[in-house]
């Protein structure tokens, strides 16, 4: 067995190319430049948005952990087919439980299930929660002081391990949950002010979180994205149009371990808010 895993140097592919390591699977890591990998990981050079840049790289893959969003993705599922991959592990979103499909978030990532459902390969999606190394976003704030302003403050988010996501990923790899589609949470629901209480703890500083308000969060939100994905998260956290909040047991149930704390999260990348 080798796994393809694409994004290999982001949040989720890292985290997958280190649950592969762990287990002593070989796999390859789609990367653009030269990066330190796991032992019994390979590099292959290319782009994800150009298919037919890593194409060779696809013989001999059993499986690849694939990311929404990106161009040419029949391309790519049709160079799968042609190379024998079987399966497909599709990194979607949380966005699709919603009833509006036609939101920007939404709509790439449905067209990245529809993609997958039509090449004809096994399938795996995955759809988790926000995740707990979104607290990053905090950093410059942090580099300034000591207090974070936080949007849709009153609104408990079970923020989920990129580990958890990967684990579950490699479990589906390996040929665990064909045709399912799997939501992801993590263990607690937790506000935004909650959440840095603890980040504050576990790196220890003093820090306080400042509510902003649903005119505040808007006018962030659509300074620092396009409009169109400001609007798709103003709708998900403000009118509540997704759950994120409530908790499931599909970590514990496909990985077999009890998914990693917030706590956890912030010791083991604490040295990034240095």
């Amino acid at each position: 067995m080798t796994i393809l895993v694409t994004g290999a140097t982001g949040n989720a592919g890292g985290a997958v190319v280190q649950s592969l390591a762990a287990e002593q699977l070989a796999g390859r890591a789609l990367v653009r430049k030269e990066t330190p990998l796991p032992d019994g990981i390979e590099p292959v050079y290319g782009d994800l948005n150009q298919p037919d840049t890593f194409a060779d790289a696809l013989d001999g893959v059993t499986g690849i952990f694939l990311l929404s969003g990106y161009d040419r993705v029949e391309e790519l599922l049709a160079n799968a087919v042609r190379a024998g991959v079987r399966k497909v592990v599709l990194l979607s979103s949380s966005s699709l439980d919603g009833a509006d499909l036609s939101n920007a978030v939404a709509a790439y990532h449905h067209a990245a299930e529809e993609a997958v459902k039509a090449s004809g390969l096994e399938w795996t999606f995955l759809r988790p929660n926000s995740f707990m190394s979104n607290t990053l976003r905090w950093l410059d704030q942090l580099h300034a002081g000591d207090v974070v302003r936080v949007q849709f403050p009153e609104v408990p988010v079970a923020t989920i391990h990129p580990r958890d996501i990967a684990d579950v990923a490699v479990r589906a790899l390996q040929g665990a949950e064909d045709g399912s589609v799997l939501r992801l949470t993590g263990p607690v629901g937790l506000t935004p002010i909650e959440q840095v209480e603890i980040l504050g703890q576990g790196i220890g500083r003093p820090l306080t979180a400042y509510p902003m308000s649903r005119s505040e969060t808007h006018d962030a939100l659509f300074a620092s994205m396009p409009a169109p994905y400001a609007s798709a998260i103003e709708g998900f956290f403000g009118d509540g149009t997704i759950d994120e909040t409530s908790v499931n047991d599909t970590v514990a149930r496909v990985s077999g371990h009890a998914p990693r704390t917030l706590q956890q999260w912030v010791r083991e990348n604490a040295g990034l808010f240095a």
